[in-house]
């Protein structure tokens, strides 16, 4: 599936778990481009997270009462949810998942993610429907990792932050620590954050002044949080906007911002994020 609009190109692999494997404009990568012969979806440039965003603790759920498994998909974790592990159709610039329910997630959904390319942006708009025959959990997000450079700076602002444990759940919302502080523009240098800010204000921007470029991404609701994932022994950042909160399909009983929705059968939830490039 290719996409152009004047110098910009998209490449995206719906039958790889609906992801993009390379975005650039003028032949500048705006996300990292995919290696050639690479088939893995994590290696990719970007992947849908539907329906629900990061990881699930302990690899189970209860929901109205009934307790449900779901797999170890990467590292020993329950993660990123189930259309990242299936084949997508393409319908023009739209890629559509019909899933039926099973091992991979117990309810039944439609997803789509419609990839709106101009010569200075991309419009992704997700959207998840309960096909299930009763009340499902549901959640979207998007997982971009974006092509790091030396010089490169990230900015965006959230009222905390989830720590995670040692099994990377998350245990303590707290203010924002300062080497976690991106609210004004800095350099993600050797910051290792792999985090789930929560009260994202749906703004970030990234730049890459060697090559005369910002980045500013947007986003409204459903996208109440932000997953940042900055390991400097990698070249890219991954700045993620989810609905979901880190194993927030089991915090739904609890006072926490946790961000799940619970679709009615034919019920839809979608969310639309903006990515626009300008010169520095």
């Amino acid at each position: 599936m290719r996409l152009t609009c004047g110098k910009a190109v998209l490449e995206a692999a719906p039958e790889r778990g609906g992801a993009i494997r390379s975005w650039t404009i003028d032949g500048v990568a705006i996300l990292r481009t995919t290696p050639a012969g690479e088939d893995h979806v994590r290696r990719q440039a970007c992947y849908p997270l539907i329906p629900f965003s990061n990881r699930i603790a302990g690899h189970r759920f209860s929901f109205r009462g009934v307790s449900h498994a779901v797999p170890v998909l990467m590292d020993g974790y329950s993660i990123h949810g189930a259309a990242w592990q299936c084949a997508w159709r393409a319908e023009g610039d739209t890629m559509r998942l019909e899933y039926p329910g099973g091992d991979l997630w117990p309810f039944a959904f439609d997803a789509l993610q419609r990839l709106d390319l101009r010569e200075d942006g991309l419009t992704v708009t997700l959207s998840i429907t309960n096909r299930h025959d009763g009340p499902a959990p549901a959640a979207l997000g998007l997982h971009p990792f974006f092509a790091r450079t030396p010089d490169m700076t990230l900015q965006f602002a959230a009222s905390s932050v989830w720590r995670n444990g040692a099994d990377m759940i998350p245990t303590e919302n707290t203010p924002v620590p300062p080497e976690w502080d991106f609210s004004q523009a800095r350099s993600p240098g050797s910051t290792a954050t792999d985090n789930c800010f929560a009260g994202w204000q749906g703004m970030a921007e990234i730049a890459w002044p060697e090559h005369g470029l910002r980045l500013v991404m947007t986003a409204g609701a459903p996208f109440g949080h932000i997953v940042v994932y900055t390991p400097p022994q990698y070249p890219f950042v991954a700045v993620e906007p989810v609905s979901n909160m880190n194993d927030g399909i089991n915090r739904m009983d609890q006072n926490v911002d946790h961000g799940m929705a619970v679709l009615a059968p034919g019920e839809t939830l979608e969310g639309v994020i903006d990515m626009a490039v300008h010169p520095l």
